[in-house]
């Protein structure tokens, strides 16, 4: 809508990304922090909330009446303050839209199932959500690869040329990143507030590496991709801060509600799709480290288990293992926030260094 109004009455201020990515972020975060407090209590009243049973330590049985499915609040937000400040007419907006869409649905189908069925168990199959997972993200791996300009190159961390051009391979790894990171948004999502912090510094870290590359000037002075359009979206990723901003002030320790796989599939769909637009798949790796230890935990555990029936950690994922060592949950929580934003840090210095 603001684009709108500067092709139409030619109000050049809406022309600027910077000025609408900041519109979209106060948007999104007044919706959310606007409309949180009738979900819960609307949430509250539907006994709403995800079973406890299985997933974490005892510990955390008292969290068992918190009401899930608070993803769906900051996902709407984002979309609406999205559609007022984006051009509509760029493709690379319209799937980063449709991708939070489509995951948000298949994490709103797991949380309804688990909430009726009062049973982890009783959500989507692991096999039925992946399947879904691969199938959208193959659809918008499809439409990036055929209907716009993205490069198809794969660009490593402090190295300003492209190291292989992956031509039609570019899609089945399209697919994996999106699915992986949706995945290890996903199980980092285990404490309050602890998946919504390094989410913002993912954002946050990607929404300026898009922003660059889509520059002519910028990409060409700091040696980064120049990939024409792809700018808009850093605007979404504003919009995005702002919603996990407004749900962080009912999110935090002791949360209020929790984002469920509503939110966390969406986040993490989206943060693989920004990371790949921007070609920094390789460095989403630093950009979103603490989903990776979370995700690696797991998979060392299953892996040790099955081989050597010896478990490596306490429990898995990571910050339960912390939690039964007996830290706090507060402590793992801000630790963790730490060890994202240095790793963001780190990340953004390789704008520079290459």
């Amino acid at each position: 809508m603001l684009y709108w109004i500067y092709s139409t009455f030619h109000i050049n201020l809406f022309h600027y990304i910077t000025l609408r990515a900041g519109v979209a972020f106060f948007i999104a975060f007044i919706l959310t922090l606007f409309l949180m407090p009738s979900f819960i209590k609307w949430a509250k009243n539907q006994k709403m909330n995800q079973p406890i049973f299985g997933l974490a330590p005892d510990s955390h049985q008292k969290k068992g009446g918190t009401p899930t499915m608070g993803g769906i609040v900051f996902s709407v937000s984002t979309l609406i303050a999205s559609l007022i400040t984006v051009k509509l007419d760029n493709m690379y907006v319209l799937l980063a839209i449709m991708i939070i869409i489509l995951f948000s649905a298949i994490g709103a189908q797991d949380d309804i199932s688990k909430i009726i069925g009062k049973t982890n168990q009783a959500g989507l199959s692991a096999k039925t959500k992946l399947l879904l997972q691969i199938i959208f993200a193959l659809i918008v791996s499809s439409a990036l690869y055929f209907m716009t300009n993205i490069d198809h190159n794969l660009y490593v961390p402090f190295y300003k040329y492209p190291v292989v051009d992956m031509k039609y391979l570019a899609i089945p790894f399209w697919v994996t990143v999106i699915v992986a990171t949706s995945n290890a948004v996903n199980l980092t999502d285990g404490l309050d507030g602890l998946a919504t912090v390094p989410s913002i510094f993912a954002f946050l870290s990607l929404g300026t590496f898009v922003y660059i590359s889509g520059n002519a000037i910028l990409s060409s002075h700091f040696l980064l991709p120049k990939i024409i359009g792809i700018g808009e979206v850093s605007i979404i990723a504003s919009a995005f801060v702002g919603s996990l901003v407004g749900f962080l002030w009912y999110n935090c320790h002791p949360a209020e509600v929790f984002m469920g796989d509503s939110g966390s599939l969406s986040i993490g769909a989206f943060m693989g799709y920004m990371a790949i637009i921007s070609k920094n798949e390789i460095l989403l790796i630093i950009i979103g480290f603490i989903f990776v230890l979370e995700t690696l935990s797991v998979i060392l555990q299953v892996g040790s288990f099955k081989t050597r029936k010896k478990r490596i950690f306490k429990m898995a994922p990571l910050h339960h293992h912390f939690e039964i060592h007996g830290w706090a949950e507060s402590k793992i929580i801000v630790r963790f926030w730490i060890i994202a934003m240095i790793a963001n840090i780190i990340a953004l210095i390789t704008i520079k260094i290459r």
